[in-house]
């Protein structure tokens, strides 16, 4: 079992009397401890379950990892892995190795004895180095490499050996901080395939960071989106896309990033509707009919969010259409994102290049006005008080 549980972790960083004060500091709450760079962060990770922590740069998913592997201090909370507390335990002693962003490789050796000197300073007998390095490098394929030194690779290659450093221990739990980041785009496609590979080849637990929504919908059984040191949800990358619990998740998840319109949200004769400028009215259909009811919500302002691929060129007028004015597109090969203005608000909508028509390919040029159908269904509506998404059950 290589199970981990975090309950309640936080950290603060000291700070000094001089400087010491209130308030928030680089969107980070500030106390008379210090600077809290994580605060009351929860999850139960089960055996060979792949998490990825994902969020902007600074907002504590590193620093969550580093106290996973020991390298941080934990300031309140309790850390288990394999249902033993770690709080106290050095690293070397937690059954946990770490990839790091820069490859952490040393020069002077060869890519056999980087991988093998975890085992050597172990005293693990020499044939069983031998043997458990060899696994690993046919796992990674990188055996060609065995005798060459980390300068004479590329950045594909080191990451790889990096990895079968980190695998040759059998370790319980697996540490990724942002190891792709280093890479191409062509590298970082690859490098993902690689390591969902992996997974399915060593009998492990990984935890993952990264601030690229890609790799966290590619790779994570489940993702924790996090902010300002805070969690803001944890669920499937299919669950977190299709349900954001507020606004930062709906507009951090997704690319191009969620539409947003300031609406009112109304209700007429029974029925929930959202009306934006008084020049578009959606209509909910039953089952977000149903979710407003069942928690009472009331009229007033909210923020209207629709993604990108939800909206689509009207061909039969509706209500529920947005007449937008087109100022830019991009022609992405299978699709085009058409760059509109609609409401005073810059809005994009990715169009499928294979099923548009003549008549529609000539409308989508710059300065052309086109009314915009939305899908109902896939609609979100934030509430203005604490940015909760209404429809989040």
């Amino acid at each position: 079992m290589s199970s981990v549980s975090l309950r309640h972790i936080e950290k603060v960083y000291p700070t000094s009397g001089s400087r010491k004060k209130k308030g928030n500091k680089h969107n980070l709450k500030v106390t008379d401890e210090g600077v809290v760079a994580v605060e009351d962060f929860n999850l139960e990770i089960a055996d060979r379950e792949f998490i990825v922590l994902v969020g902007p740069s600074g907002c504590g998913k590193s620093t969550t990892l580093r106290m996973i592997a020991g390298l941080e201090d934990i300031t309140r909370g309790e850390l288990y892995i394999d249902n033993k507390l770690v709080n106290d335990v050095e690293p070397k002693d937690r059954d946990i190795a770490m990839v790091f962003q820069n490859y952490a490789l040393y020069p002077h050796m060869t890519v056999y004895e980087n991988m093998a000197f975890s085992l050597k300073l172990k005293k693990v007998p020499k044939q069983e180095i031998d043997k458990k390095v060899r696994e690993a490098a046919e796992i990674l394929g990188i055996t060609e490499y065995l005798d060459r030194k980390p300068k004479a690779l590329s950045g594909g290659q080191r990451q790889r050996v990096a990895i079968g450093r980190a695998i040759v221990r059998n370790p319980q739990v697996l540490l990724m901080d942002e190891p792709l980041s280093n890479l191409d785009a062509k590298l970082r496609n690859l490098m993902r395939a690689e390591i969902i590979k992996l997974r399915s080849k060593i009998d492990t637990t990984f935890i993952y960071v990264t601030h690229d929504q890609t790799e966290a919908m590619t790779l994570g059984d489940r993702i924790v989106v996090m902010s300002m040191g805070h969690v803001q949800q944890i669920g499937t990358p299919q669950e977190v896309f299709e349900n954001p619990k507020n606004l930062f998740v709906a507009g951090f998840i997704g690319s191009p990033q969620m539409n947003f319109v300031d609406a009112k949200l109304m209700k007429e004769n029974g029925k929930y509707a959202i009306n934006i400028c008084d020049k578009t009215k959606v209509v909910l259909p039953e089952d977000k009919q149903a979710i407003l009811a069942s928690k009472n919500v009331q009229e007033g302002d909210v923020t209207f969010g629709i993604r990108p691929d939800h909206l689509s060129i009207s061909t039969q007028p509706r209500e529920s259409d947005i007449e937008a004015t087109i100022d830019v597109t991009e022609l992405m090969g299978t699709t085009v994102h058409v760059h509109a203005n609609a409401f005073g608000v810059d809005m994009i909508i990715i169009l499928q290049t294979a099923a548009m028509d003549k008549q529609t390919r000539a409308m989508i040029k710059a300065g052309e006005t086109v009314r915009l159908a939305v899908n109902e269904d896939m609609v979100h509506a934030f509430s203005k008080e604490d940015e909760s998404n209404l429809f989040f059950v």
